[in-house]
């Protein structure tokens, strides 16, 4: 079977060498410079301990300096995989989504048609160039010079001119002999609707060549001189020479020069690139009048691993650069990403450039964020996060983002830096721990920190000396800790609960927080990270309190079910006992003079609720009786209750 001859000069374009080597070996970190495509090894073809096994992913070859194997992808999958030449080129060809060329008696026609076609465009070439030399072309000349692009650089970029006639090309290239159908197979011209004349694809249009990766003109891409044309810029129609998905402006010299370490920027138009170029920016590139497709996306990444994506400063440019991301996720690998550095409001590179200079765009391009940081700002930006509901829905949206990445490392990696954004996002809204030396009480309405005058009624109340009842709040935040701690995998089923936990002392309070963060992480990850913030001790005392140490969660880390059942439980009775707590602080201000027996109703109530909610399998059931309404009370509860009641005086008016 013959291929044609671009077949194989494509298969080598689309491929990375580097990748089809690294599947049997494991890059020298010392030695290789992976953004330069510099990649290092010991042979896969002889036995050896150094590195002298050269790739060089630029240039698509391969040298050991130890057995001096060399060649190419298609010579490294015939020597490992121990297969003939068309078989590697097969399986090549599957890897880089090619078809197999059919078996065709005429492939050599075809390829010589390709060449012809190719002579084409360059004759199209060097005739717009000259017409751009011409009077009719004073306004266009006038208007690239006010975009900064004098005649050298006209020359540099090969920039021409199609004047507005109808078969201005068709006539020039019929006049060289050129066949109707290689003008046609070119998308130079188009047939007549009315039988008449083929007439010019461009007409009265600023011309700009588009170049592969070999420095072949397939396509150009003109830009309208009329300021009221329905197509600002137009591409040349897709033809065998030119795929615009699979096509960059600016490719060969972008490569070249992201080979000499400048960074690779993808900008969204053929003068943003040109504007780039001529300010030092070499390694730039376009899409061509689409959106960044996949295959593009492969070929930047085979250019350089973090391509930073330089897109206009408007919704436009914002809307592109999101659906990028979305593109972008599932093919995310280990050193592969992209960058973002969107440019101010209103503006392009190019206005940039002329504006303010090199100097601020790579400034930009210093700050480019990574694309995480961009995937959450288009799920946070503008959007308020008050309820329980709405940060769910964020959690949701965020990880069925995060389940894309194919990459199971860095799938984890994006969690947690999705989890350490949404950590700062939330925490400012997170009430604080009451502070130790008192001035502060939380209520049903908020964190209340000014100091509150203790009423008469009050002072010797046990709401004044309920030392006990603190102290029993400390030990269920406690137990909740300690349980998610050896337990962490339970960790989001309490979040919300967790988060707004007002523990007692600043260690708990950090033990809740590190929990938040980490918690996901594994409870190896977790308990390195409590060790590394408050030290060996924090840890140890709480697991090994005498309270704590006795839990069945405690006693069986890992048991998720069991871990479950306890902080569910002890967070229940937190919340009973705050629920009590306020509804008595709310009495006491009630009972300023008048009170009646409505009062003591919503106290009994607030206790049999707090009585209710305390209930355990573990606890004796000698230690409760049952109340008025049948809920069982705790002697504790109910003494604390009748020392209350015998506390506060009841007076109505006339008694």
């Amino acid at each position: 079977m013959s291929l044609p001859p671009g077949f194989l000069d494509e298969l080598r374009t689309r491929l990375s060498i580097g990748q089809v080597v690294g599947r049997k070996v494991m890059w020298d970190a010392r030695k290789s410079n992976q953004g330069k495509g510099d990649l290092w090894s010991p042979c896969p073809f002889h036995h050896e301990k150094t590195a002298s096994f050269h790739v060089d992913d630029r240039k698509g070859y391969y040298y050991c300096f130890g057995c001096h194997a060399k060649g190419d992808a298609i010579s490294f999958v015939r020597e490992t995989e121990n297969v003939g030449f068309m078989e590697a080129v097969q399986i090549l060809a599957a890897e880089a989504g090619m078809p197999m060329p059919e078996r065709d008696p005429q492939a050599q026609e075809k390829a010589d048609r390709r060449t012809l076609l190719a002579d084409v465009m360059e004759q199209a070439v060097q005739h717009f160039r000259l017409q751009l030399k011409t009077g009719a072309a004073s306004d266009a000349r006038a208007y690239l010079e006010r975009r900064g692009l004098d005649p050298a650089a006209q020359e540099r970029w090969e920039i021409g001119f199609a004047p507005d006639a109808w078969q201005g090309l068709w006539d020039a290239l019929k006049g060289k002999g050129v066949e109707d159908d290689l003008i046609l197979g070119a998308g130079l011209a188009k047939p007549s609707q009315k039988g008449g004349k083929p007439y010019d694809t461009f007409r009265g249009r600023i011309m700009f060549p588009i170049r592969d990766a070999r420095g072949r003109c397939i396509a150009f891409g003109g830009r309208a001189m009329d300021p009221n044309d329905n197509a600002k810029y137009l591409n040349s129609p897709e033809t065998e020479l030119f795929d615009k998905g699979r096509s960059l402006y600016n490719h060969g010299p972008a490569r070249t020069a992201a080979g000499k370490g400048q960074p690779l920027i993808v900008a969204e138009g053929y003068m943003d690139v040109i504007a780039l170029a001529e300010h030092g920016f070499g390694a730039a590139v376009a899409p061509l009048g689409t959106a960044v497709t996949e295959h593009q996306l492969a070929m930047l990444w085979r250019i350089a691993d973090e391509p930073i994506i330089a897109l206009d400063g408007d919704k436009a440019g914002l809307r592109a650069a999101m659906r990028l991301i979305d593109l972008a996720l599932p093919a995310l690998e280990a050193g592969k990403s992209l960058r973002f550095a969107l440019m101010p409001d209103g503006q392009d590179p190019d206005d940039l450039l002329k504006a303010q200079g090199a100097g601020a765009l790579q400034k930009l391009l210093d700050g480019a964020m990574p694309m995480v940081r961009l995937l959450w700002q288009r799920e946070t930006e503008g959007r308020v996060f008050d309820s329980p509901e709405r940060k769910a829905a964020l959690d949701k949206a965020l990880r069925d983002k995060i389940k894309l990445i194919a990459d199971p490392s860095i799938r984890q990696h994006y969690g947690q830096e999705i989890k350490d954004l949404r950590w700062e996002l939330f925490r400012t809204a997170r009430p604080s721990a009451p502070k130790q030396s008192g001035g502060g009480r939380f209520t049903g309405r908020g964190w209340q920190n000014a100091p509150q005058p203790a009423m008469p009624s009050t002072k010797s109340s046990v709401l004044a000396t309920a030392a006990g009842e603190a102290a029993t709040d400390h030990l269920r935040e406690a137990v909740i800790l300690a349980s998610l701690i050896v337990t962490p995998d339970v960790v989001t089923e309490f979040e919300s609960g967790l988060e707004s936990l007002p523990c007692h002392d600043q260690t708990h309070a950090h033990l809740r927080d590190l929990i938040l963060r980490h918690g996901l992480d594994g409870a190896e990850v977790l308990r390195d990270k409590i060790l590394s913030a408050l030290g060996p001790d924090a840890l140890d005392n709480l697991l090994n309190a005498r309270h704590v140490a006795i839990t069945p969660s405690i006693r069986t880390p890992g048991d998720a079910d069991m871990a479950r059942m306890t902080v569910a439980e002890e967070l229940a009775k937190l919340s009973a006992a705050r629920g009590l707590d306020d509804e008595i602080a709310d009495a006491v201000q009630d009972l300023e003079g008048v009170a009646d027996e409505g009062v003591t109703w919503r106290l009994r109530q607030a206790a049999a609720a707090a009585a209710s909610a305390t209930r355990s399998a573990q606890e004796d059931s000698a230690e409760y009786e049952t109340g008025d309404n049948g809920a069982r009370v705790s002697r504790q509860e109910r003494d604390a209750f009748a020392a209350l009641m015998d506390q506060i005086s009841f007076s109505k008016p006339g008694r």
